[in-house]
């Protein structure tokens, strides 16, 4: 036997089925407590339909309303919300051991630019040959950038090796 699909949405005219509702009639005046029968009769008589706004309540409070242009405003309005949602990125500097003062201030430059973007920063520090003997240089140049961005960006990912590179990410405060 299968089991009817599940309507996402609020009820409708019909569907809603319990004896007694709250309605709140075309022009948003509150009509008080009556039969669902009632206010069914009353949103034929406006040419509209009964919807269920708010189905928990005790009794559910339903609405005359149209439904095809409630359901299009409610649309609208979730396109609106998903237009202002920032999405955070992962930005990635890499950087080396033993970097010049000038590089390091390049990378630095594009990292406080990434970060008043609002994006997140993976800084990936990669030892080559000779240079995993020393990894002491790395933590204390990946502390150096810890130190220097400071007041723009918070450590969410503390300096940690990984294999022949050592990764730490910063996120915008």
């Amino acid at each position: 036997m299968q089991t009817p699909p599940v309507k996402d949405g609020p009820r409708i005219n019909d569907e809603i089925r319990v004896p007694r509702v709250l309605l709140i009639d075309q022009n948003g005046e509150k009509q008080g407590e009556m039969p669902t029968s009632a206010a069914l009769e009353a949103a034929e008589e406006a040419g509209l339909d009964l919807v269920e706004i708010v189905p928990n309540a005790n009794p559910p409070v339903c609405k005359i309303l149209d439904y095809g242009k409630f359901k299009f405003q409610e649309q609208k309005k979730k396109n609106e919300a998903r237009k202002r949602q920032k999405v955070v990125e992962l930005k990635e500097i890499k950087l080396r051991p033993n970097i010049d003062i000038h590089d390091y201030e390049v990378k630095a430059k594009s990292m406080h630019r990434f970060f008043e973007e609002g994006d997140k920063v993976k800084v990936t520090l990669r030892f080559r040959g000779r240079e995993m003997a020393h990894p002491e240089l790395g933590m204390k140049l990946l502390l150096k950038v810890k130190a220097d961005f400071d007041e723009v960006a918070k450590v969410e990912y503390e300096p940690r090796m990984e294999g022949r590179q050592m990764i730490m990410i910063l996120a915008p405060r």
